[in-house]
């Protein structure tokens, strides 16, 4: 094979079909033109000046198309790491936020590398659930303060953008219907000479591209205690909302990501981000669902020109981009958030045929995001409390069942369920010490053996039996319980 013919067969179908190429270069024009906004918004929040946030979008998107480990998933500037380093900014200012960022970004990639993402098993399907429809409320609930105290033109383009998303794809899929609803209602207003909020009212947008350099801070121990903690928790909530979104992303595409990779990508971008006086960020929801869900692209390419052409939007076509209604923008959001709420999740049939506890899982998730806007407080909570349900649930199943012996000799205990914590609790008053005949058996085949709690419970039983002159033998443990209970066994008495 020529060397040519091994280039070909190595490229990826999509790079020879037009139709590809389009639809990923129009879902990152979509995504660039959405980003502005939300970045400038995030930048606010910060305390910053809203480059700083459009800077951090254009280097996190460019930086995780290449690094990253979820092909065409959007990382750029995000509300939640606005508001884990605003107050850094307020107390100690702008170098110090910056040097958290590059310090956040080293955080992720050391827990990349140790395997965090490997964590992402232990979140159960109601909380992801949770997640998502807690994403799709918090989105449409930052759209509401677009469409309060506003003049009322805005009313019938937000309505008439809504009608040309819903109405649109059923006509054509050639052009992606939010990109055709953002051009025309920004002709139209242009036009017309409307008179609403713009992109331009959110904040001046750059003029020039971002520089590299160092924080203004003096490197020295005080300087790292200081930032170490925002820097910490800016790293748990973007690697957990990121994690969170690419899992997302799986289901919808059917495809598998790379998490580690992601892990490790976002900590790398968040160090070029703060290389380049960006405010950090992470995986964003709501823009994901846009280039993924609603233009359909599913490759880096979508990614990357996103960033490119948000920075090609602000310097070269900044006039145009700021005469941009943001009722169209809102529009855009509103849709996101309709199309990414989970509803066959609440649907009668649904909620009559789930357990009490995944709903009430789900709830809990949804809860807390809404009342804390903080996506990683609402999965860890909502973890936490399907760890409860699973333990109440697991708890009621160990079953202890006796056989006496024809001629009375021994007495048959079988064990059936999960013994730990939970379960073990109760076992030891499961058993009758006083009439038993002077031989036990212990069977637990039908069980296995979890944790310390467990093999106490067991020398209790054996502690009282024995106190009556009674031996008792336990049989049919499997090889990892034995080992434990082999291990455990005699050495958890009470100051021991």
């Amino acid at each position: 094979m020529s060397p040519a013919a091994r280039l070909r067969a190595l490229k990826p179908d999509w790079m020879s079909d037009p139709k590809a190429w389009r639809t990923e270069v129009l879902g990152g024009l979509v995504v660039a033109l959405a980003l502005i906004p939300e970045a400038i918004s995030f930048s606010v929040i910060a305390g910053v000046e809203p480059a700083l946030g459009l800077f951090a979008s254009f280097t996190m998107a460019v930086t995780i198309s290449i690094v990253g480990g979820r092909r065409a998933m959007i990382s750029a500037a995000t509300g939640a790491v606005a508001l884990v380093i605003a107050p850094l900014n307020r107390e100690h200012g702008l170098g110090h936020l910056i040097a958290a960022v590059i310090l956040a970004g080293g955080f992720q990639v050391v827990l990349g590398a140790l395997g965090v993402a490997k964590l992402m098993r232990f979140i159960p399907r109601s909380v992801m659930v949770g997640f998502v429809n807690a994403l799709a409320v918090l989105i449409f609930m930052t759209q509401l303060h677009e469409l309060t105290g506003v003049p009322w033109p805005v009313y019938p383009l937000f309505a008439g953008g809504l009608a040309l998303l819903v109405f649109l794809p059923r006509i054509t899929t050639v052009v992606p219907a939010p990109l055709v609803s953002i051009v025309a209602l920004t002709a139209l207003t242009v036009a017309a000479g409307i008179a609403v909020p713009t992109v331009g009212d959110k904040g001046a947008l750059p003029t020039t591209l971002p520089v590299p350099g160092l924080p203004d801070v003096p490197f020295t121990l005080d300087t790292l205690t200081t930032i170490a903690p925002y820097a910490f928790a800016m790293a748990l909530v973007g690697l957990m909302e990121s994690l969170m979104t690419a899992k997302l992303v799986d289901e919808i595409t059917d495809t598998r990501s790379n998490k580690t990779r992601e892990s490790i990508g976002q900590g790398v971008a968040n160090i070029v981000t703060g290389l380049f006086g960006g405010i950090g960020g992470c995986a964003m929801i709501g823009q994901t669902m846009i280039n993924v869900k609603v233009s359909g692209a599913r490759t880096r390419v979508s990614t990357f020109l996103a960033g490119a052409f948000l920075m090609v939007l602000c310097i070269v076509f900044g006039p145009v981009v700021s005469d941009i209604p943001m009722a169209a923008l809102v529009a855009v959001m509103v849709m996101v958030s309709f199309a990414t709420f989970d509803w066959h999740s609440i649907a009668p049939k649904t909620l009559r045929r789930m357990p009490a506890g995944e709903i009430g899982v789900m709830l809990v998730t949804v809860a807390c995001v809404v009342v804390t806007h903080n996506l990683a407080v609402g999965v860890v909570v909502g973890s936490l409390t399907a760890v409860v349900v699973f333990a109440r649930r697991v708890a009621r199943v160990a079953h202890v069942t006796s056989v006496l012996d024809p001629d009375g000799g021994e007495v048959v205990y079988r064990v059936t369920g999960e013994l730990f914590f939970a379960s073990a609790d109760g076992l030891v008053g499961l058993f009758d010490y006083a009439d038993d005949p002077d031989r036990v058996v212990i069977d637990l085949s039908g069980t296995r053996i979890w944790d310390a709690t467990s093999v106490a419970a067991l020398d209790a039983v054996e502690a009282r039996y024995a106190q009556r002159g009674k031996s008792v033998v336990i049989t049919g443990l499997d090889a990892s319980s034995a080992e434990l209970h082999a291990r455990l066994s005699g050495e958890l008495a009470v100051g021991h």
